[in-house]
């Protein structure tokens, strides 16, 4: 038997298992099994919870900053590996808080590796902010088609660890009236496949200084979620570049999980963008892997 945790933020909800020193190895079946909201435990991923010295993928987390001690093995509902989970790393962070594993200081940071490199977290009280590092436009504006919407729409490439299209839309009506049961299609298909978002700004978008969009995300491995953290920041990215120089820096991005906070500030190695929110966790039990 495995002991587990299954904790959310905003909705989007994930399996945790506490492996300090390595010693699990957790196959894709596994993972699929454990995330199957009708035979398993249910969630949109697993969060792995692993020292960086106890595993491979460690390494270059540590080469970056020396103080990451713990490493976010995350994992998408079909097992598959991705790079980051912004309302992943918040989860993990808080389960690592009230576990014992870890404590952050006030004005202090908690550095955490991922496999997109170290992210930085601060906050306490089940209330995060995590530096999701320098974020870039691609190059790319694939067509996105997906059901509900008569023609294809054009998207925006964005990195931000791992990759995005976001795709603006007319309506809160065309919001509402998608169907996200399938994957939607993008032409060019990225190689290593992409989560969509599909954004509407508010009117006005700007209110007290604050940019303000509504969201909907397809999440590749997964499926649409409740909320999605990276998807978050790339739809305030994409609407504050559409938008122009004016827009600011400040956003809230509404998803039907909730409300995310976002903001791009300038560091050494370029524009960084950060993500606030909360995050839970719901009930402990023990599960046997099959």
């Amino acid at each position: 038997m495995v002991a587990f945790a299954k904790g959310h933020g905003t909705g989007n909800d994930f399996v945790i298992i506490a492996d300090p020193e390595g010693a699990l190895d957790i196959t894709p079946d596994q993972v699929a099994a454990l995330c199957d909201r009708h035979f398993g435990i249910g969630a949109d991923g697993l969060l792995r919870v692993v020292r960086s010295a106890a595993i491979p993928e460690g390494a270059a987390a540590l080469a970056e900053e020396p103080a990451a001690e713990w490493f976010m093995d995350y994992r998408n509902a079909d097992g598959s590996i991705a790079e980051m989970c912004g309302n992943g790393v918040r989860v993990f962070v808080h389960y690592l808080v009230r576990s014992g594993l870890a404590t952050i200081e006030a004005g202090a940071t908690l550095p955490i590796g991922t496999r997109a490199g170290v992210r930085d977290v601060t906050g306490r009280d089940g209330e995060y902010q995590v530096d999701l590092g320098r974020w870039r436009l691609d190059g790319t504006e694939p067509l996105a088609r997906a059901t509900g919407l008569d023609v294809p729409r054009p998207g925006l490439g964005i990195d931000v660890g791992n990759p995005h299209v976001v795709v603006a839309l007319a309506s809160e009506s065309e919001l509402a009236d998608l169907d996200l049961a399938r994957s939607p299609e993008l032409a060019p298909a990225p190689a290593s496949g992409a989560n969509v978002e599909f954004v509407v700004p508010e009117e006005p978008l700007v209110r007290d200084g604050i940019g303000r969009v509504r969201m909907r995300v397809f999440e590749r491995g997964v499926g649409e979620t409740l909320s999605c953290g990276t998807g978050v920041a790339a739809a305030a990215l994409a609407v504050r570049h559409w938008a122009g120089p004016a827009a600011p820096n400040h956003w809230r991005v509404e998803v039907p999980g909730g409300t995310l906070g976002v903001r791009m500030f300038p560091a050494e190695d370029g524009e960084h963008v950060a993500l606030s929110g909360s995050a839970q966790l719901v009930f402990h039990g023990e599960v046997e892997l099959a």
